[in-house]
């Protein structure tokens, strides 16, 4: 029997350490559930450990084969370029090695529950009165953001599948940078909606800079706004149903039986307004604690690395 590759989960990199450690604490939770599995996990930028140390890690184990999984929402530049090219980067510097590439986390089914779950206890939060009715409600979903069309369609595909029988009165969709409407606006139009009650609902897995900027955004609009109610719910956090899903994608990668979302990529499709993105080669990002040697000196690795 050929023993099942090790996993190696990409994570984003945050300058807030509370989310940087969140991260590396589900790594190792998922170590402490799969003994038989030789897990570790790397950031692509901004906080250790670097990608490359948890993979020099595993090959000092012993480890050859890989399924790496980006523990992300959507399917953006990290996840189309950044690791692709930085995975393409480790195989030159330990020969002999193979892996493949698992698919982003969302807008899986257990995901949502997860989201239907923060907007119950943000709904329910306030002691002593009765939790809001649903249909009362009007949810804005706030993504990431990004300069890449198809992950910010992502994320209105979450919202839409949210809503999907869930009888809250709509869920509208925000960005936090790069992409608009940013929180602010995203608050003004479910206002002109007619939204009384507001639960802005921040789509991201861990705590960190981006979802606390969130929250401060919506407590601002919601000072200047007292004509509704608004409440803002919690991150997904390592809830049993993410360690699960991370363990679904890698049996997927391990398997070989990734689909990719290959259909409105700006690497392969000429989008309106981002045509010159069409066969960009990928680069890894440079990460000031990987201490690789070819630093200052990016090789190009061919086209587009979705593996399909």
């Amino acid at each position: 029997m050929t023993t099942p590759p090790a996993l190696l989960i990409a994570g984003h990199g945050t300058r807030d350490e509370a989310g940087a450690e969140a991260f590396r604490d589900f790594v190792r939770e998922l170590g402490r559930r799969h003994p038989e599995l030789p897990v570790a996990g790397g950031f692509i930028e901004l906080s250790p450990p670097p990608l490359g140390e948890a993979v020099t890690e595993l090959v000092e184990r012993g480890v050859r084969r890989f399924a790496a999984v980006p523990l992300m929402l959507v399917s953006a530049g990290h996840a189309k370029g950044d690791i692709p090219a930085a995975l393409a980067r480790e195989k030159e510097r330990h020969p002999g090695i193979s892996y493949t590439y698992g698919r982003p986390l969302g807008p899986h089914p257990s995901l949502l529950t997860v989201l239907e779950r923060r907007l119950d206890e943000a709904l329910g939060a306030d002691a002593g009165r009765a939790p809001m009715d649903r249909a009362d409600v009007t949810v804005l979903l706030v993504g990431r953001g990004s300069t890449d069309p198809d992950a910010n369609a992502e994320v209105h595909r979450a919202a839409r599948l949210l809503w999907e029988g869930r009888g809250y009165a709509g869920v509208e969709t925000a960005f936090v940078s790069l992409a608009a409407p940013d929180v602010p606006s995203g608050l003004d139009r479910c206002l002109k909606l007619g939204a009384q009650r507001i639960v802005v609902l921040p789509y991201f897995l861990f705590t960190g800079i981006l979802p606390e900027r969130v929250r401060q955004q919506t407590e601002g609009w919601a000072a200047a706004h007292p004509e509704a109610e608004v409440r803002s719910a919690d991150v997904i956090g390592p809830e049993p149903e993410l360690l699960d899903l991370v363990m679904e994608r890698y049996r997927e990668a391990a398997a070989g039986e990734v689909r990719m979302n290959c259909d409105s990529c700006v690497y392969r499709i000429a989008m309106p307004g981002f045509e010159d993105k069409v066969g960009l080669p990928q680069q890894p990002h440079f990460h000031p604690d990987d201490d690789g040697h070819d630093h200052g000196h990016h090789h190009h690795h061919g086209g587009h690395a979705h593996a399909h």
